[in-house]
């Protein structure tokens, strides 16, 4: 058997690993898209470095972007099985591709006008609505801990991870001339202690590991301040200073997890009188399938919800869909918080808010979870003095700042915490991946010094053998 790495290699985004077995079948396990600066992405994004039409199957684990982002092209480009995921994941990664085509067709007409002008022939998006569509219909909804066959020998079942709803790790175990195999695919993992999210599930031993290590070397902030440090970047910002607060925020997870912690301040009355805007159409469907999925949260959250029956929702929350109202909030005038995606910045309607509130020193940009570095979103936070948006210039005024406590990647804790299960002896090879390259080889020499015995990173599109 081989493991082959095609993204998520040295670097967070792009997660794709094809797995071969001894007899040819391919499994997939996710196909998601690089993200960062765009002419980076759309090259990485068109070279898949396998041959789609030859994958067998596709194990989805959870409807992040850069983990499902490209299953329409994959399709599109001749891959003719099923796509398994877990039902939360199928009704996030809908509305997610939809919107993931519609941004890719505002894109080119965008770009396409600037090429007609120096008579450059047009391009073409990675895939449209059309794609999305019929990709939807090879989905199949796998329940947790649901035993799945593949074919004679090969069957896998998902576990619950807690980084967004309907996550997942993937549990393969193979029958091969040297008895019963068991690899596992971790996708992304969640917080111990999360406000929203059951903590990650443990899982059986594993003879592989494909494990993520975005904050491998790192420990976040305490998750208990979280609240106060939010309510003191309001306060700051739309009290002391006068200005407005814009928050980046993934529409998957983050902005829920972000207004359910305004919702508590709301409830211990200690948010000022100012209007809170959540600006993303996706967002506020993502919501919604939040609200249909509460059976995968936490005790903790539905402790809460007998004390408010709408933990999406209070006094001064506008949630906003309409791009006419979206541009309306420019123009307005008064200190406010904007909530709005993408949470890297490099995409959607925060670019716009960000583009109008960065040269006023009034105003703050908070980050709230992790941003590739060559986003805007990693430049901002890398202190960058100029940054460029919709092709101009921009000094950076306003204050730019960051809140670790609510990453839904679970950190170096948490990490050792998940593969604490494991005997570190039995795992053969552990493969690094969805992490910076210095990141991961902090977290790897940790992990030889915990016992496991073989600990790689994988480079894009290497092969390995794996050992038998």
């Amino acid at each position: 058997m081989t493991l082959s790495f095609h993204g998520a290699t040295r670097t967070v985004t792009g997660s794709k690993h094809l797995l071969q077995l001894a007899d040819g079948t391919k499994i997939l396990l996710d196909c998601g898209m690089f993200q960062g600066n765009p002419k980076e992405a759309d090259e990485l994004n068109r070279d898949w470095g396998f041959e789609p039409r030859e994958i067998d199957f596709l194990i989805l684990s959870h409807a992040h972007v850069d983990h499902c982002g490209l299953i329409p092209k994959l399709i599109a480009d001749g891959y003719a099985g099923k796509v398994y995921c877990t039902p939360a994941t199928y009704d996030l990664a809908r509305i997610l591709l939809l919107d993931s085509a519609r941004i890719q067709e505002q894109d080119v007409y965008y770009h396409n006008k600037k090429r007609l002008k120096r008579g450059e022939p047009p391009i073409k998006g990675l895939y449209d609505e059309a794609d999305v569509n019929r990709a939807l219909k090879e989905f199949i909804e796998v329940g947790y801990g649901q035993e799945v066959v593949l074919k004679e020998g090969v069957s896998f079942h998902f576990t619950d991870v807690g980084h967004i709803i309907g996550s997942a790790a993937v549990h393969l175990k193979i029958q091969t001339d040297n008895g019963t195999k068991t690899l596992t695919f971790s996708g992304d993992v969640g917080r111990y202690n999360d406000e929203l999210l059951r903590a990650p599930e443990t899982f059986p031993q594993a003879d592989y590991l494909i494990l993520e290590s975005t904050y491998g070397d790192s420990l976040h902030e305490d998750i208990s301040i979280k609240d106060q440090k939010l309510l003191d970047c309001i306060t700051h910002t739309c009290v002391e200073k006068k200005g407005r607060l814009i928050i980046p925020a993934f529409s998957v997870g983050r902005t829920q997890e972000l207004i359910y912690a305004l919702n508590r301040l709301d409830v211990s009355k200690s948010l000022p009188p100012i209007d809170f805007f959540v600006d993303s159409p996706l967002s506020v469907e993502a919501t919604g399938i939040m609200k249909q999925h509460q059976q995968e949260l936490n005790e903790r959250f539905k402790e809460f919800l007998r004390i408010d029956k709408e933990p999406f929702e209070f006094k001064r929350l506008h949630y906003i869909t309409d791009a006419v109202d979206s541009k309306a909030l420019n123009a307005r005038k008064g200190p406010c918080v904007i909530i709005s995606a993408s949470g890297m910045a490099d995409a959607g309607r925060v670019k716009h808010h960000i583009k109008h509130a960065i040269s006023d020193p009034r105003n703050t940009i908070l980050f709230v979870g992790y941003c590739e570095p060559n986003s805007l979103g990693g430049k901002l936070m890398r202190n960058y003095r100029e940054v460029t948006l919709f092709g101009e210039p921009f000094q950076v005024k306003a204050e730019i700042q960051s809140m670790r406590s609510m990453s839904a990647h679970g950190d170096y804790e948490d990490l050792c915490q998940f593969i604490a299960c494991q005997q570190p002896a039995l795992v053969k090879q552990l493969f690094l991946v969805h992490g910076e390259y210095d990141t991961q080889l902090t977290f790897k020499s940790k992990l030889l010094r915990k016992g496991f015995p073989q600990v790689e990173i994988p480079g894009r599109h290497q092969i390995i053998e794996l050992i038998a």
